[in-house]
């Protein structure tokens, strides 16, 4: 009974220390950012829900279908059973590393919500430098990887963490240099501004997805393969290396990397909405048909469109086997990179020739 208190104390105290480490740079919007943080970690829940579900209509089984009607409520009997488990921490690990590893994975998670744009005003910091505030906080959660892997003095977990860690970084470039081509199409660092840029007269046709499709898709992709979801798990292959870098975790600091990797998914379908998809803008917005649907906000469709994409998630999980792991770097490193990079020059040249709609204005 005392493990289990001192379990969901744990619990609470990383919950806090995420929440604080997120909230420092803007203390009038707490009140505000606490509530979204709460509205996540429920989607993060009936995600998982979702999950099994989905991926059991795919496969031709039930899925959770015992705990309240339609199994609605297994995701909060989820809940509360992490909440009670046992926390085990190693006899030869580092314990300060090891408890502060699940922290360092989930506050980047949160903390870039911090400049999602959900809806046209809707936005916690409009800051100019968005973009690369996210690029800074994604990439710290490496650094929870890393640390779980050699705090838990276990050499699986090290090689899961090594595999996961170079994973992550081969991936990151792509995704960054996915980012660039935005850039180079918004003209601005503001992710408002990149929807904005977005809007015209030929609704989903004037969105980013079109001009940047090679980019769209190797964001996209990378993505999956940053959040270690398949077929990109290769770090979590129970034939290979166990678990991968949180092996040695029980209880809520291994839900808390749970959290994170949902966090993460959550957040890579957002930021693929944002950037090439037109975020809250309607797909009808300019033509006849808006006048139909002028009444649905634009929060409804910038969350449609983050549906769809987590859908995409589960849908790989379900059909692809899992990659040997010198594909995954083949793929990371031979093919993305030199993809983005050569899709820069293409974008270069439709800003030169003021390819409309989408670079009509941004000619030099």
């Amino acid at each position: 009974m005392l493990i289990s208190i001192a379990s969901v104390s744990l619990a609470l105290l990383l919950i806090v220390v995420a929440l604080g480490i997120t909230a420092f740079y803007m203390i009038e919007q707490i009140p505000v950012f606490i509530i979204t943080v709460l509205i996540l970690l429920l989607m993060v829940a009936y995600l998982t829900y979702a999950e099994r579900k989905i991926i059991g209509y795919i496969q031709i089984r039930i899925g959770p279908n015992r705990v309240g009607p339609r199994g609605w409520l297994q995701p909060i009997a989820d809940a509360v059973k992490l909440a009670f488990k046992e926390i085990i921490l190693p006899n030869t690990s580092n314990r300060f590393l090891f408890v502060f590893a699940p922290i360092l994975a989930m506050a980047p998670a949160l903390a870039v919500w911090a400049v999602v744009p959900f809806a046209k005003g809707w936005v916690f910091s409009d800051i100019n430098a968005g973009l690369l505030y996210i690029l800074a906080m994604t990439s710290i959660g490496v650094y929870g990887v890393i640390i779980a892997g050699w705090a838990s003095n276990s050499k699986y977990a090290f090689l899961g963490a090594l595999r996961s860690a170079a994973q992550i970084v081969a991936y990151e470039i792509a995704m960054g240099f996915a980012l660039v081509g935005v850039l180079m199409a918004a003209g601005s660092l503001n992710l408002s501004a990149i929807v904005e840029a977005q809007a015209g007269s030929y609704g989903l046709l004037n969105w980013y997805w079109i001009p940047l499709l090679p980019l769209f898709v190797i964001y996209f992709i990378a993505g999956v393969a940053e959040t270690n979801r398949a077929p990109f798990d290769v770090a979590e292959g129970e034939s290979e290396i166990v678990a991968g870098f949180h092996v040695e975790y029980s209880g809520m600091l291994f839900a808390v990397f749970f959290l994170a990797e949902y966090l993460n998914m959550i957040l890579i379908a957002a930021l693929t909405a944002v950037m090439f998809m037109g975020g809250w803008l309607s797909p009808f917005a300019g033509t006849p048909f808006d006048a139909f649907f002028v009444w649905v906000p634009g929060v409804v469709w910038f969350f449609l469109k983050v549906a769809v994409f987590l859908f995409f998630f589960l849908w790989f999980r379900a059909t692809f086997p899992r990659y040997r792991y010198d594909q995954i770097m083949r793929l990371g490193w031979k093919v993305f990179i030199p993809i983005t990079i050569a899709w820069l020059l293409v974008i270069g040249v439709f800003i030169l020739l003021d390819l409309p709609p989408w670079f009509a204005e941004k000619g030099v």
